[in-house]
């Protein structure tokens, strides 16, 4: 029985699907009842297919050789019957096709492989190399093996998937359909490597801290809230590494890094995932102005890693800098820092007939929308966001020669933020001031602000040395490298709705 055919394009209905399911099943039962285990255990030898294409190159059109190869995939397309067919196998490394003769396989084997077999299915194939007169390289299949009967039809060869939600919440059917797909997520993994290696190179120490943490710090941001059952409290995923990892440098590590899960309760958007993927790097004896340099050095090595054909220019250094209170009023003609209070700053954005909300916002979160509504879109380029307000910054050391601003720097490319980083804060003291000026913060109605963490204050009270620390969003990184335009596409599997 033949499977029924759908319209190219077109979804099968539901009767179709499980006509298709059923037929499948019937072809499973009988590959068992003739003694073959669909789903083996192993198959020992198998080569990637480029190597298959690396190592016969250059042969002409009609060229036979005597080079083996195991091979193995997925079924993907097959063409022709009888004495001979040519079938497309896909393994992570691309597509090579495949020749099935009678007058080798047998008829036994020849009436399996196109008659129980497949579109979907994984095969295992021994088979030699040879290019056709139409001068494509090519494995005559020798023998085959099938190693996993697929019992759902796989994406439509052509199509693929045209619906967004099934490619976002099957990834496995996108990453099965689409070449680009495999390919994205494959130079995603060469960005993360080449993060580490940057660090590894430079004496940094990876590190693991804890996910689950009694008290959540390091970010002004909401935060997810579990039970731990063992301990009966509460316990919260965390938003940020930072105050950790700081304990650390305290520690006497010096250099340290961590590149793993953060989670925030917020909005999903483009640009948010709750769950998201970030590096915190500290650095001891160094500040934010090293922290630039480090930026500097880093985003043409990952561009290059990534193979990045953009307009933006990760190459020319030194990236354009620009203080955050000049780059306000350039943009709105307000000088946020001659507006001390939140009321004040609210009636001069209504003044100048700007179109934010100010209800319910105290005066950092008026300076944090106006800033991200009005400038942020307009870095394009790389460019270093400086020096920014006491207020915004918790975790920030005092500008050295600017009163009311803090050494921080939060690093811009396409419109979208993309680090964040600080000559970091190392006076216990005034870090006990800035969490209370937190807590008042809170008091008034502000929903993201860092709680007061005293066991963080006690760990800088033994002394932590001079600073410098970062953290680069991954996901938004890869978004910057590939091109894409929103994190969906570069999360394998993203937060959805119901």
């Amino acid at each position: 029985m033949a499977e029924p055919d759908a319209q190219p394009g077109e979804e099968p209905t539901a009767e179709d699907h499980n006509a298709l399911l059923a037929v499948r099943r019937e072809k499973l039962d009988r590959l068992r009842a003739d003694g073959i285990d669909p789903y083996p255990p192993s198959y020992p030898g198998v080569v990637p297919s480029q190597q298959v294409r690396d190592e016969n190159q250059g042969l002409e059109a009609g060229a036979e050789t005597e080079n083996a190869y195991r091979v193995a995939g997925r079924l993907t397309q097959r063409r022709g019957q009888g004495k001979m067919a040519f079938l497309d196998l896909v393994d992570r490394s691309g597509r090579i096709q495949l020749q099935a003769r009678l007058d080798v396989l047998g008829e036994e084997k020849m009436q399996r492989l196109l008659g129980e077999v497949d579109l979907g299915d994984i095969i295992g194939v021994d088979g030699t190399a040879f290019v056709t007169r139409r001068g494509e390289l090519s494995l005559r299949v020798d023998d085959y093996a099938v190693l996993a009967k697929a019992l759902r039809p796989p994406p439509d060869a052509h199509y693929g998937l045209r619906d967004v939600e099934t490619r976002f919440r099957q990834r496995e059917l996108d990453l099965m359909a689409s070449a680009d797909a495999r390919d994205l997520f494959v130079k995603r993994a060469k960005i993360v490597a080449a993060v580490r290696r940057f660090l590894d190179d430079r004496g940094f120490v990876e590190v693991e801290t804890p996910v689950l943490q009694p008290l959540y710090g390091g970010a002004a941001a909401r935060p997810f809230t579990t039970h731990f059952n063992a301990l009966d409290r509460d316990f919260y995923l965390r938003i940020a590494t930072e105050l950790y990892l700081k304990r650390l440098i305290v520690g006497g590590l010096e250099r340290v890094y961590e590149l793993g899960k953060d989670f925030r309760n917020e909005g999903i958007s483009y640009k948010h995932n709750p769950e998201f993927t970030m590096v915190e790097w500290y650095e001891a004896y160094a500040d934010y102005e090293d922290m630039m340099a480090a930026v500097e050095e880093l985003f043409p090595r990952v561009a290059e890693a990534a193979q990045y054909d953009g307009e933006i220019d990760f190459t020319t250094t030194p990236y354009r800098r620009v203080p955050l209170i000049d780059a306000i009023q350039e943009a709105t003609g307000i000088d946020v820092m001659a507006h001390e209070t939140g009321d004040a700053l609210a009636q001069a954005i209504k003044d100048a007939g700007i179109d934010i909300p100010t209800d319910g916002l105290e005066w950092p979160g008026l300076v944090d929308d106006l800033f991200s509504k009005k400038v942020e879109p307009t870095l394009v380029q790389p460019t270093f966001v400086v020096d920014y307000p006491k207020a915004l910054s918790p975790f920030a050391k005092d500008h050295r020669d600017k009163p009311g601003l803090v050494e921080r720097f939060e690093f811009f490319a396409n419109g979208m933020e993309v680090g964040n980083a600080f000559t970091e804060l190392n006076d216990p003291d005034e870090q006990r001031a800035r969490f209370e000026a937190q807590v008042r913060l809170a008091e008034a109605g502000d929903e993201e602000t860092t709680p007061y963490d005293e066991v963080f204050v006690e760990a800088l009270e033994h002394g932590m040395p001079p600073t410098g620390g970062i953290g680069i969003g991954i996901d938004r990184l890869v978004l910057l490298m590939t091109g894409h335009k929103s994190i969906r596409e570069i999360v394998l599997f993203p937060a959805m709705r119901d």
